[in-house]
């Protein structure tokens, strides 16, 4: 690497870094770019004689072209859960690889809000940091293989809507 990419690459990761100063973000340099990471802090419930648990981690992978200056937001959602109870103990963990959002809101009883995340928010943080540099956002690949699916699927449908009404107009 070039000492422009590399001060490209390192210019992004501070800008990221002080913009989630005060939050539950970590930043880590990676190879690729830069990841940020956050415990999202899910709600455990309990029952009389059970108990379940689930942790939850959103890990935004940022990979930087800096010669484009494009870069690609690859969300990474690790989630393990675990239940105790009479009938035994239940573990489940997960992964998915793409782009997620969603929200996770939980309340006390009384309706006061206790936790609330939202993946928009890391999404935000890094297009606003990325933007301040002139950055632009390039659509990863599963993004783009989901999109073209999309496509395919509603131009077969639109193809089948006129077939019939074709074979079946009066």
């Amino acid at each position: 690497m070039t000492a422009n990419v590399v001060q490209a690459v390192e210019e992004f990761r501070a800008r990221v870094e002080a913009a989630a100063t005060d939050m539950p973000y970590r930043v880590r340099r990676t190879e690729w770019g830069v990841e940020l990471t956050v415990d999202v802090n899910a709600p455990q419930w309990r029952e009389l004689l059970t108990r379940q648990r689930l942790r939850q981690v959103h890990t935004y992978r940022v990979a930087l072209h800096p010669r484009e200056k494009t870069f690609t937001i690859t969300d990474v959602v690790r989630r393990v859960e675990y239940e105790a109870g009479p009938g035994g103990v239940r573990l489940g963990a997960a992964v998915s690889t793409g782009r997620s959002v969603y929200v996770i809101r939980s309340w006390s009883l009384d309706g006061t809000p206790q936790y609330s995340f939202s993946s928009a928010e890391g999404h935000r943080l890094i297009r606003r940091a990325a933007r301040e540099l002139g950055w632009r956002e390039r659509k990863p690949l599963s993004m783009k293989i989901a999109l073209g699916i999309g496509i395919v699927c509603a131009a077969i449908a639109l193809g089948t809507l006129i077939a019939l009404a074709v074979a079946f107009w009066p």
